[in-house]
């Protein structure tokens, strides 16, 4: 090399130790800037990098971040480069308003179920807001109250099988159950119920069937710091090599709870009319409505709505049940008032004297404390536990009081919302089912209004009426049943946020209850 070269190239090298640092300070200062969301208070690191977000959701604990941020910060806090939380009810009305313009984050599609290498978009992981419309107005009647009449057979036989199975497996021998487990092995069972007229099998064989749980809690593990930066999911789960494996058939990745949606629909289609008894299930409702529009609700689609009521039915309705049972075990006059409402129940006539404990959806109705305590526990505990994140129109949009930017990711936590004082009151962390009975009317429309269990707006869950008949009929059932206590009283259960808020060590031991003596 020539000594010019060799000056040219020293001095190239400089220029580039200076260009480097520069470049690094031009896009932090990019990111601490971008849309103007500098302005918006949280932790220090998030206004640079989704990185805190992945962090704090791997710690499993991000709805008490979320809770103490807000405290500490106020309604609107910058959780991401791009993205806010906010915690006022004003808000969460713009967020999830109807026609509003916003649609869901890129967060969703990274907990979209995969079968044979195809993505299956549903009604909850779905980006686009007319494939959302059109798919749910070719299900949607599937899903209304006066459809619960033709589910609540089925109920019925899974929650008897359930308490019987309780009754023959923890009660009479007093052993200790994982409550929170059996439960979700409860609501398995009723969705596969409804969904195929076949449960899966987990009450009868009190075990995990085909790992079904356990590959529904992998993808939850996954898909909530994934979906904190969702483009990590292109490397991982979604990489198009391992596409490209299943299309050709060398690897299959596919969700147990679609290969049982499958081998439903394989029997109902390769069986001749003349066999098949009339049923009322969902999946039939599915065919029927493919019958209807086959151009739209194709097969795929059919097992995409059969395969997404496992997701959406069966882990959030354990949790919201479990959430039930343990806040009356932990405040021991609730329960004593619970049990007491139903016996004066079946005492006055308002309950039939079942020799099974069975209570009526239309029975559950008439027990007002109850009602209080079921909706006290998806206040205090609501399944989700991250912001349910929605992208702002390009145009931008005011948010309570605030111009938003368009483009800018969004959200409401559950966890928040349901702990504003200036709607429930200043005891918002306390467990009170009484805060539902002594509120006046205008503060009741106020306090039911700004629960977010369910989600809200268009997206607001599509199966809500199915989970609200499963946990109205079986608390009242099984404490006609059971006398319920905790295995070491004073232990408090652990929390798993993994998207989901799962509980873990909810031990109970169970006495059956004299119920024939009314």
């Amino acid at each position: 090399m020539t000594l010019l070269g060799e000056i040219f190239s020293r001095a190239a090298s400089e220029q580039v130790l200076h260009i480097l640092p520069f470049l690094f300070l031009l896009y932090i200062a990019n990111r601490y800037f971008y849309n103007g969301l500098n302005r918006y208070p949280g932790p220090l690191l998030a206004n640079f990098t989704n990185l805190w977000r992945f962090i704090d959701v791997c710690g499993r604990r991000p709805h008490e971040t979320h809770i103490a941020l807000h405290r500490k910060h106020g309604d609107v806090v910058r959780i991401g480069p791009n993205t806010l939380s906010f915690g006022s009810p004003t808000a969460a009305k713009v967020i999830y308003g109807l026609n509003k313009g916003f649609t869901k984050s890129q967060f969703y599609p990274v907990q979209m179920t995969v079968s044979k290498g195809q993505p299956l978009p549903s009604l909850f992981s779905t980006l686009d807001e007319k494939f959302h419309a059109e798919l749910r107005r070719s299900v949607n009647h599937a899903f209304s109250m006066s459809a619960l009449v033709q589910y609540e057979p089925m109920v019925d036989e899974t929650t008897l099988l359930f308490l019987d199975q309780t009754d023959r497996l923890f009660a009479t021998d007093r052993k200790v159950c994982d409550f929170a487990r059996w439960l979700q092995f409860f609501a398995f069972d009723v969705i596969g119920s409804i969904t195929y007229s076949k449960r899966h099998g987990f009450l009868e064989k009190n075990k995990d069937i085909d790992g079904i749980v356990a590959s529904l809690a992998r993808i939850f593990n996954y898909a909530g710091p994934v979906g904190q930066m969702p483009w990590l999911d292109k490397l991982l789960w979604k990489n198009p090599i391992f596409d490209a494996l299943q299309n050709w058939g060398l690897w299959d990745n596919s969700h147990p709870v679609a290969v049982f949606a499958r081998q439903r629909m394989r029997e109902r289609t390769s069986t001749t009319p003349l066999d098949l008894a009339p049923r009322n299930d969902l999946l039939t409702k599915f065919m029927q409505a493919a019958e209807l529009r086959p151009a739209f609700m194709t097969e795929t689609r059919v097992l995409t709505m059969a395969t997404s009521m496992a997701f959406a039915g069966s882990e959030t309705t354990a949790i919201s049940l479990a959430a039930v049972f343990y806040h009356l075990l932990q405040t021991p006059e609730y329960m004593r008032r619970a049990q007491e409402e139903l016996d004066e129940a079946v005492q006055t006539g308002r309950i039939a004297n079942r020799p099974n404990g069975l209570v009526s959806w239309a029975e559950s109705q008439t027990l007002p404390f109850l009602d209080a305590c079921i909706k006290e526990a998806f206040r205090i505990f609501p399944a989700a536990g991250l912001p349910l994140e929605r992208v702002t129109p390009p145009s931008g949009v005011a948010i309570a009081g605030h111009f938003i930017p368009g483009g800018t990711i969004v959200g409401c936590s559950a966890w928040v919302i349901h702990r504003r004082e200036d709607i429930f009151g200043p005891d918002v962390d306390t467990y009170d089912p009484d805060r539902w009975l002594t509120a006046s009317e205008e503060k009741l429309k106020a306090m039911n209004g700004t629960m977010l269990q369910f989600g809200a707006g268009s997206r607001t869950c599509i199966g809500k009426n199915i989970s609200l008949l499963e946990i109205y009929k079986l608390v009242p059932s099984f404490l006609r049943r059971f006398d319920v206590h905790l295995a070491q009283p004073g232990l408090q259960w652990s929390l798993w946020n993994a998207w989901f808020v799962r509980q873990y060590n909810f031990n109970t031991v169970f006495i059956p209850r004299d119920i024939e003596g009314y």
